[in-house]
């Protein structure tokens, strides 16, 4: 038998950071039951609010996913009817994306019911954590800008 003591997983940001987006995933789908919409979906259908007829990859860019599997989360977007995608005329290569009259409709409907969600998430923590909490997050992704995105996941896998 070793002496050696396990490794303390329980206590690894890594394993706290994964439980902790098992719970922001689970309580967004609890929240946003019967719009069949994911956080990822969600997020690209505000950021296109903001910045209409925005590229495909600065897209994917904003919302911290990559960049190749952004192009298939937007495909299930569009044939929901929610995205218009078409080529750049300038570059044809290049796609340019809005959200359909529909679409808007349902972000605009959603952003109560996301931010609804967050407060529950957070409601363990008095005000003063939730801030810290979250000052605490976004300097730990922008120490590392290029990998805070390059394994972004919704946590719905395929079904994003």
């Amino acid at each position: 038998m070793s002496a050696e003591r396990p490794f303390p997983f329980e206590q690894a940001p890594g394993h706290l950071i994964r439980r902790a987006h098992q719970l922001a995933v689970a309580v967004f789908a609890e929240q946003t039951t019967g719009f069949d919409v994911t956080p990822v979906q969600f997020a690209i259908l505000n950021a296109l609010m903001d910045r209409p007829g925005v590229d495909q990859v600065t897209l994917a860019g904003r919302v911290a996913f990559d960049a190749a599997t952004s192009g298939s989360v937007i495909g299930r977007l569009e044939a929901k009817g929610w995205v218009r995608r078409q080529a750049d005329p300038g570059d044809r290569r290049r796609k340019l994306l809005w959200l359909t009259p529909e679409g808007e409709q349902l972000a605009l409907a959603m952003q109560p019911v996301v931010a609804r969600a967050q407060a529950v998430m957070l409601a363990p923590l008095s005000p003063q954590e939730q801030a810290s909490l979250l000052r605490l997050l976004e300097r730990l992704l922008q120490g590392d800008p290029g990998r805070a995105g390059a394994a972004a996941d919704d946590g719905a896998g395929a079904s994003s």
